[in-house]
């Protein structure tokens, strides 16, 4: 297939009529669309305004969809335990399911074309389905918790381990090594000492499993840890082997200096999530100073009862605003910059190599978006068009491995009504079996 139109390969490159070429699940050239029509004269040729590179959500919560404005204007600890936990306790197998469909359908259809997924506590496995029918690419995990937990989501730490080594050895390298396994913790809050060794062991007896957590993204949160631990999150996870170029920490707001010395001696992975730290009023992330460090920085737009959608096109806006503003410097944090965040700092994040970039040999994961759109006119630069004016439903193709997934306006191969009907009949089961109140206040 030849795909056409003005090809944002990278933060650095625009072809203005360009081309892609993908040749199985792989991209075979990139350049302008003229030379190309004459060295691929019998591929099939669909153009598109804008093409670009899928992008990566470096901190999802899939199985959060179903709660989709539940708990707004709270704050995150009870946010978390008021609403969330319960709505995740409550949750069977075909909840599960219907949740992780319904994400993985939003993000594919706002360009999101690869994930790295937060489940929950059961049911992971419903997830890691629907990621292989969906068509998504994936590092995704079962979270462990064994402190601090509801009813319904605490676990013993031996079988929580055990179940998640199952589960890697089940699913991590599925369809064709699309789908790959994160061992995922939920956080230092609800996991003790033990787990969260017994996570670093697990991650390093199996070639290719990574860890993603979350850290410091609330300043209870910190306060909680360093009182049960005598330390600072960053410090404590690096304790206790959660730290390195195999662990991607989702937020990071609240660090201090020798956490930020190591969160870039050990080449560990920050994901940044502004949309949702704005809403549960977490604080900024020091996004600019991690990047001056050499830290890899992604971005993620969390959960959708935290954000509430998972567009990843707002995420960039926003995050490249809330820097600026956070520095009283509109130099800071460029749209060039931003993109990068969300491409190939999401390709570290995801640990997928050959991602994140329109290049010969990379992975064929793109992306086409219009802009026939009175939002979009004039168009004098692509690539802040992308960062600062373009929403996910500007998307009107993605293509993941090679793949056509979705196009114009269609799932390829999946009845998203039929998903969309699903998920609303469970969100409302679940909300009520969870005793969640969503009466307007």
């Amino acid at each position: 297939m030849l795909i056409a139109g003005t090809v944002v390969a990278d933060s650095e490159t625009v072809i203005p009529e360009g081309a892609v070429v993908v040749e199985g699940n792989t991209i075979a050239a990139v350049g302008e669309e003229s030379t190309l029509r004459d060295r691929y004269p019998d591929h099939e040729r669909r153009a598109f305004d804008i093409v670009a590179p899928g992008l990566v959500g470096g901190h999802v919560h899939s199985v959060q969809s179903l709660g989709r404005g539940i708990a707004d204007d709270d704050a995150l600890l009870d946010w978390l335990f008021d609403a969330v936990l319960p709505m995740e306790a409550a949750m069977d197998a075909e909840a599960t399911r219907a949740a992780a469909e319904l994400g993985y359908l939003e993000c594919l259809e706002s360009g999101t074309t690869t994930v790295v997924d937060h489940l929950s506590v059961n049911h992971a496995e419903e997830a890691f389905e629907a990621a292989i029918e969906t068509g998504i690419r994936a590092r995704l995990g079962k979270v462990l918790m064994d402190k601090e937990s509801p009813d319904g989501l605490i676990e013993e730490t031996d079988a929580a381990l055990a179940a998640t080594e199952a589960l890697i050895k089940r699913y991590h390298g599925a369809a064709d090594g699309r789908v790959r396994y994160a061992v995922t913790p939920r956080f230092a809050v609800t996991c003790t000492e033990a787990c969260l060794r017994g996570c670093r062991e697990l991650a390093d007896r199996y070639d290719g499993v990574t860890i993603h957590t979350h850290a410091s993204e609330n300043e209870d949160e910190i306060e909680t840890v360093e009182a049960d631990t005598g330390k600072r999150n960053v410090l404590w996870l690096d304790e206790v082997g959660l730290t390195g170029p195999d662990v991607t920490l989702a937020h990071c707001v609240h660090t201090d200096e020798r956490e930020r010395e190591v969160l870039a001696d050990t080449d560990t992975v920050v994901t940044h999530c502004p949309s949702s730290n704005m809403k549960l009023a977490s604080g900024i992330a020091p996004v600019q100073d991690y990047l001056d460090r050499g830290i890899t920085v992604a971005l993620g737009n969390d959960g959708p009862p935290c954000n509430n959608t998972l567009d990843p096109f707002t995420e960039m806006r926003q995050a490249s605003l809330l820097g600026k503003v956070d520095a009283r410097d509109p130099t800071r944090l460029p749209a060039a910059t931003v993109l990068e965040m969300a491409t190939e700092g999401g390709a570290r994040a995801a640990g997928f190599d050959r991602l994140g970039a329109l290049r010969e040999g990379h992975r064929a994961d793109v992306i086409g978006l219009t802009t026939d759109l009175t939002r979009a006119t004039p168009l004098h630069d692509p690539l802040s068009h992308l960062v600062y004016a373009a929403h996910g439903d500007d998307v009107t193709f993605a293509m993941v491995d090679g793949e056509v997934r979705y196009a114009d306006g269609e799932h390829v191969g999946i009845d998203a009504a039929a998903v969309r009907e699903r998920a609303t009949r469970h969100a409302e089961r679940v909300v009520e079996k969870a005793g969640i109140d969503t009466a307007e206040p």
